[in-house]
C-alpha cells in the first residue's frame, strides 16, 4: 500500500508541469468572439459565352443518349450541337471588413475576371458587392457593399511583427465559412518567384482554397496580413502559407479609393543578384545591393547617370541587402519623388539623385531581336571554350547593340558558367574594372593577361535583358 501510495504521488507531480504548460497555451477565444464578425465570405461568378465546337458534354454525338440527360438535367443540355452557350465559373475566397459602411479587403485574384461578387456576413444577409480596384502586382483588391454600421477589423503594425508570434486566420477554406486556424510566423520579408512587390509573412497556419483574402491576426486581434498564397503539392495545406502585410495593404486600400489604381515608382533598370564571384569581381567587400544589369534608354536611371555595372547599396538612405530589396523600396515611392541612390562604381561609392519615374498599367513587352545574318568572323573556340564571332551591321541594328561578341557555341569540360550560344558578351569586368568589348582580339588579348585558370565577369544580352554572368575556365591553350 505504501508503494502505491508514492506511485500515485510522483504520477500527480509529473502532471503538475503539463497542467502549468496548458495555462500557458494562448487562448483564441475572445479574438474570435471579437474579430469573426468583421470577416466576410466571397463568392464570385464569371459568365462565359460561346458555341460549342466539338465534343464537350459526355456523350456528345450519341442523340439518344443527349435526350435522356435533357430529361433528367432539363433546360441544362443544348438542344443543338452548334447551339450558343454560357457557362458559369465560381469560385470562394474570404475577405475582411474595413469600414463601417460596407468597403472590404480581399485578394485581387479572388474577384478577377467576375461578373457578379456576392458578399456574405455572419449574420447570414448577402450583398452584391462593387469591385472599386485591384491591384495584381500585390494582389490586393478593394470592394464596396451597400450596408451600414458594420463591425470593422481592427488593423495592426506589420512591421513589428515578429517570427515566432502566434498568428489566427479566418476565412472560408473550401466553404466552411469562419473557419478559425492558428499558427506561429514562421519567417518575413519572404520573396517568392515573380513577386517583386510583397515581402510576404511565412506562416505555418492552416491555409487552403478560399482562405484567399482572409485576415491574418495577431493576439491582439489586429489584422497584420492578408492570406493570399500558400505552398503545396497536393492543393491543400502543407504548413507553408503566405499573407500580405497589412502596412503594404493599406496603402494600396487608400489608393484604391481615392485614385480607382495604384501608381508605382520606376528607376528603368534590370537588376540581378550579388553572387560571392560578383562581389569580388567589384572588389565589393561582400555580396549585397542589386547589380544593374541594364538601363533603360531616357528613363529616371539614366538621367540620373546610374550605368550598367552600379552595384545600388542604398536607396533613400535604406540599405539593400539583397537585390529583390530595391523593386519594393522603388515601387512605394510616389513618382515625382526626388530620392538619392547609393552606388558601388569602379571600387568606391558614390550618391546620385534620381526622380523615380512611374509603372505604366501594363508594362509593354519587346520583342526579341532576330539573330539573323552571317557573321563576319567565326573562330575556333578560345581558351575559355567559347566560339565567339563578330556581328555584322544589320546584326547589330537588329540586336540594338553598339558592340560586343556573339555567342557561336560552348564546348564542354572546358569552362565552368551559364554562358549560352546566342548570348551577346558586351563588356568584361577583371579586378573591379569593366571594358566594353568591340573585338575579338581586344577579347583574346584581355584572356592572355589573365592566369592560367582564369575567373571572370561578362556582361552578356539574352534575348531582351542583361545579366551579369561570372566564368570559371579551364586550362590555357
Amino acid at each position: 500500500m505504501k508503494r502505491f501510495v508514492i506511485s500515485l504521488a510522483l504520477a500527480f507531480s509529473a502532471l503538475l508541469p503539463l497542467q502549468a504548460q496548458a495555462r500557458d497555451l494562448p487562448d483564441f477565444v475572445e479574438l474570435v468572439e471579437k474579430q469573426g464578425g468583421t470577416v466576410v465570405n466571397i463568392s464570385t461568378t464569371q459568365v462565359i459565352k460561346g458555341r460549342r465546337g466539338g465534343p464537350q458534354f459526355p456523350f456528345d454525338g450519341d442523340d439518344a443518349a443527349q435526350e435522356l440527360l435533357r430529361r433528367f438535367f432539363p433546360g441544362q443540355i443544348p438542344n443543338h450541337p452548334n447551339a450558343p452557350q454560357e457557362f458559369k465559373n465560381r469560385s470562394l475566397g474570404s475577405g475582411f471588413i474595413v469600414s463601417a459602411d460596407g468597403h472590404i479587403l480581399t485578394n485581387a485574384h479572388v474577384v478577377e475576371g467576375a461578373d457578379e461578387v456576392l458578399v456574405k456576413l455572419t449574420d447570414k444577409r448577402e450583398f452584391k458587392a462593387k469591385v472599386l480596384g485591384t491591384d495584381k502586382r500585390t494582389d490586393v483588391a478593394l470592394i464596396k457593399i451597400e450596408a451600414n454600421n458594420l463591425p470593422v477589423a481592427k488593423m495592426g503594425d506589420s512591421s513589428r511583427l515578429k517570427v515566432g508570434e502566434w498568428v489566427v486566420a479566418i476565412g472560408s477554406p473550401f466553404g466552411f465559412e469562419n473557419t478559425v486556424t492558428a499558427g506561429i510566423v514562421s519567417a518575413i520579408g519572404r520573396s517568392l518567384t515573380h513577386e517583386n512587390y510583397v515581402p510576404f509573412i511565412q506562416t505555418d497556419v492552416a491555409i487552403n482554397p478560399g482562405n484567399s483574402g482572409g485576415p491574418l491576426f495577431n493576439m491582439k486581434g489586429e489584422v497584420i496580413g492578408i492570406n493570399s498564397q500558400i505552398f503545396s503539392r497536393s492543393g491543400g495545406s502543407m504548413g507553408l502559407s503566405f499573407a500580405i502585410p497589412i502596412d503594404l495593404a493599406n496603402d494600396i486600400q487608400n489608393q484604391l479609393k481615392t485614385k480607382g489604381k495604384v501608381s508605382r515608382g520606376r528607376l528603368g533598370i534590370g537588376i540581378q543578384e550579388v553572387s560571392k564571384e560578383l562581389a569580388e569581381s567589384f572588389n565589393l567587400g561582400k555580396p549585397q545591393g542589386a547589380l544593374v544589369a541594364s538601363v533603360e534608354k531616357g528613363s529616371a536611371a539614366d538621367k540620373a547617370g546610374i550605368e550598367v555595372g552600379d552595384i545600388v547599396l542604398k536607396f533613400d538612405g535604406k540599405a539593400v541587402t539583397e537585390s529583390v530589396d530595391l523593386p519594393r523600396m522603388v515601387g512605394s515611392t510616389r513618382p515625382g519623388t526626388k530620392s538619392v541612390v547609393q552606388v558601388w562604381r569602379k571600387g568606391g561609392s558614390r550618391d546620385l539623385t534620381v526622380t523615380v519615374g512611374e509603372i505604366p498599367d501594363e508594362e509593354g513587352k519587346t520583342q526579341a531581336a532576330a539573330r539573323g545574318g552571317k557573321p563576319a568572323e567565326a573562330p575556333a573556340a578560345n581558351r575559355l571554350g567559347l566560339v565567339l564571332a563578330v556581328p555584322t551591321a544589320e546584326q547589330k541594328k537588329a540586336l540594338d547593340i553598339q558592340h560586343g561578341l556573339i555567342v557561336e557555341d560552348v564546348k564542354n569540360g572546358t569552362t565552368r558558367s551559364d554562358v549560352r550560344a546566342g548570348d551577346i558578351i558586351l563588356s568584361v569586368i577583371v579586378k573591379g574594372v569593366q571594358t566594353d568589348i568591340k573585338s575579338l582580339s581586344q577579347f583574346n588579348d584581355i584572356l592572355k593577361g589573365l592566369d592560367k585558370s582564369p575567373t571572370l565577369t561578362l556582361l552578356v544580352k539574352r534575348g531582351d535583358s542583361q545579366t551579369f554572368i561570372t566564368i570559371k575556365g579551364g586550362s590555357d591553350k
